[in-house]
């Protein structure tokens, strides 16, 4: 079957199309209104040894690194994404979804703190109060073991909450998911009533008598 004989039978059959194709639209029009933009911002923060570990820098941190602070990195992430943490940050007014890890390829302790949802304002302080948190959290472990205030391991923010971005691939799916279908179950609804007809058309032609 070539394309002037598919357009042939999209004619002819108009009427079971149709229906189909405002259906799907309908359908994807619906997804569209109640699945909203979600927006997404993100901090990347790096941990730095104590002031006495870089006495012998000249109290420049970024010359002294150790594997322990990646170590450190890790359980601060893991503590950050407990239940513990998530009902303390949504006390403190946080709010849509946040995740805590160590940032992709990184050479060092660094971490991506980042949080998503509907209202980009929200969304950017929520992401600042995520930042603070953080630092929050990582001086409690250390006074908890006694720590001396000029060994504590420090946190240091190399890039602050940015402007959330709006994340449309989750919805572009979505839409996909609605649309697609839809299309394709009308064309096949189209050439089954078209196959039926012509079935039809066949018994009803009488054979030649011998």
């Amino acid at each position: 079957m070539d394309l002037a004989e598919i357009w042939r039978v999209v004619c002819r059959r108009w009427y079971v199309l149709l229906p189909g194709l405002l259906l799907t639209a309908a359908l994807t029009a619906g997804v569209y209104l109640l699945v909203p933009v979600e927006y997404r911002s993100q901090s990347t923060v790096t941990l730095l040894n104590s002031r006495k570990a870089t006495e012998a820098f000249d109290g420049n941190p970024f010359l002294s690194t150790q594997a322990s602070l990646t170590g450190m990195a890790d359980g601060l992430a893991r503590n950050l994404n407990s239940d513990e943490s998530r009902a303390a940050l949504k006390s403190q007014g946080l709010t849509g979804q946040y995740e805590a890890k160590i940032a992709d390829n990184a050479q060092g302790p660094f971490m991506w703190l980042s949080v998503t949802g509907t209202d980009p304002a929200r969304v950017l302080k929520s992401d600042e109060l995520l930042t603070s948190y953080a630092e929050k959290r990582l001086n409690e472990f250390q006074a908890g073991q006694k720590v001396p205030a000029e060994a504590m391991i420090r946190m240091a923010t190399i890039v602050p909450p940015q402007t959330p971005e709006p994340q449309t691939k989750a919805r572009v799916q979505y839409l996909a998911m609605a649309g697609a279908p839809g299309f394709v179950l009308s064309l096949v609804a189209t050439f089954f009533a078209e196959a039926r007809a012509r079935g039809r058309a066949a018994r009803a032609v009488p054979e030649d008598a011998p």
